[in-house]
């Protein structure tokens, strides 16, 4: 089903950059203005000033965020600060990292994957986009010719095909070994024609599943749209039919997919004062003590057990208590959802959570309400309950692989921000870029 194929890839010369953890930086979406500040003091080659390039108020047409970018690239390549690969090759990245106190290695494979509309089911997304954050990224494609970060995709290795091919192809000493904060990446470059043909054929007849990245894959489309209608005639193996690509098998022990918590600020005091009564007309209310020995342990045990859907809520009437909601009533709150979502949607807590409580019960508009945040750490979301920086919060279940998978596959999309997968991709590593790739032709 997926194509997937080798690229010649972009990448630092290691004859300016000694430590590639001075100048690779995290994806565009998480990036805070104090990181930002930081990132470029790490270095004059670090990676955010194409990824994340500002606006100024002096922009226009002809100079901006986009064209700055753009002349950072060209001027780099110039004084050859980035090389591209000789050779095509497919690129194994293994990132090692830790999350509430456990270790975890996640395995990943960047390769470029032809570009499939949605309807053809080869390409899986499962949650919905924004607009504005598409536009932005179609505007950074558009003017340096490149994808600057990869879509972070999932797959299925049942039988460990590729997986073993993977491990035949780690057993040389990486080309890049890093430690950056708490964090440790290693990067293998394989050109052999061989083993590459063998690891992309094995993608034949699998689907991917988009994890993280669905701005950057649609972005990645709606600019390929645009060049067919300025060209009809485009060559198939043009590069823009492609896009870069993190692959990680479903069953990758550290595939980390955490909830994104609900934080709920700037509420008027009517909109509270008869919530906790609203929520008892769909929902068995439970309090639980914050301070109870094993709280959590509690918590957590109600969450999970089989056949229930259940959320916690904190800050309501005061941050002495923890309260349980369970939905008594299904079909009563599937209902309420669009009629056009499947069965495995209207059960999922983040749904219910979303049109029921926030948006039925609150009036709050979920897609873009600025009242509305999310955090994927719960002792972070209550910390912030207590010191009154939010009024309130909804604590939510991580969401299995499998049902992401299960959602995909009957064409469905999560609520956004139903997942945070952990921790994002780096950007920085590889670069797929479009001139590169139809140079290596001529």
């Amino acid at each position: 089903m997926a194509e997937v194929r080798a690229f010649h890839g972009l990448r630092y010369n290691p004859m300016f950059v000694d430590d590639m953890a001075d100048v690779i930086c995290p994806p565009y979406d998480i990036i805070s203005p104090e990181q930002e500040k930081a990132l470029k003091e790490r270095s004059p080659y670090n990676y955010i000033r194409l990824e994340y390039s500002q606006p100024t108020p002096q922009d226009n047409i002809v100079d901006n965020r986009y064209t700055r970018a753009a002349a950072i690239l060209e001027k780099w390549i110039g004084e050859r600060v980035m090389t591209a690969e000789k050779k095509a090759a497919i690129y194994i990245h293994d990132h090692y990292f830790s999350v509430f106190g456990k270790q975890y290695k996640r395995r990943g494979i960047i390769a470029r994957v032809r570009l499939e509309e949605w309807d053809r089911m080869v390409i899986r997304p499962h949650e919905g986009t924004l607009s504005e954050p598409k536009r932005d990224r179609i505007n950074l494609i558009s003017a340096v010719r490149a994808n600057t970060s990869p879509v972070y995709g999932l797959y299925q290795d049942i039988e460990k095909d590729v997986s073993r091919l993977l491990e035949l192809q780690t057993e040389s000493k990486p080309v890049v070994s890093m430690n950056i904060e708490g964090e440790r990446h290693e990067l293998w470059v394989v050109t052999d024609e061989s083993a590459i043909s063998k690891i992309t054929a094995l993608f034949d007849k699998k689907p991917i599943y988009i994890a993280d990245g669905h701005h950057r894959y649609e972005s990645a489309l709606t600019y390929r749209r645009e060049r067919l209608a300025g060209n009809p005639q485009l060559p198939s193996d043009d590069p823009v039919n492609f896009v870069m690509m993190a692959l990680v098998d479903f069953a990758d022990p550290g595939l980390v997919v955490l909830p994104a918590h609900r934080l709920l600020g700037g509420m008027d005091a009517s909109t509270l004062s008869n919530l906790k009564t609203k929520l008892a007309s769909f929902f068995d209310v439970t309090t639980i003590p914050a301070k109870l020995p094993g709280a959590w342990d509690t918590l957590d045990k109600a969450l999970k057990e089989e056949g229930k859907i259940r959320l916690v809520m904190y800050g309501l009437g005061g941050t002495e208590n923890f309260t349980l909601l369970t939905l008594r009533e299904v079909e009563t709150a599937s209902n309420l959802m669009p009629y056009f979502h499947s069965d495995i949607y209207k059960k999922l807590d983040v749904s219910v959570l979303d049109h029921i409580i926030l948006e039925e019960l609150m009036g709050l508009k979920t897609v873009e309400d600025p009242r509305i945040a999310f955090n994927f750490d719960r002792n972070d979301v209550v910390s912030r309950v207590k010191s009154g920086e939010f009024q309130l919060a909804f604590i939510l279940n991580p969401m299995k692989a499998e049902v992401i998978k299960a959602i995909s596959d009957v064409s469905d999309r999560m609520p956004r921000k139903s997942t945070y997968f952990f921790p994002k991709l780096p950007s920085g590593l590889v670069v797929y870029r479009f001139d590169s790739e139809a140079n290596a032709k001529k």
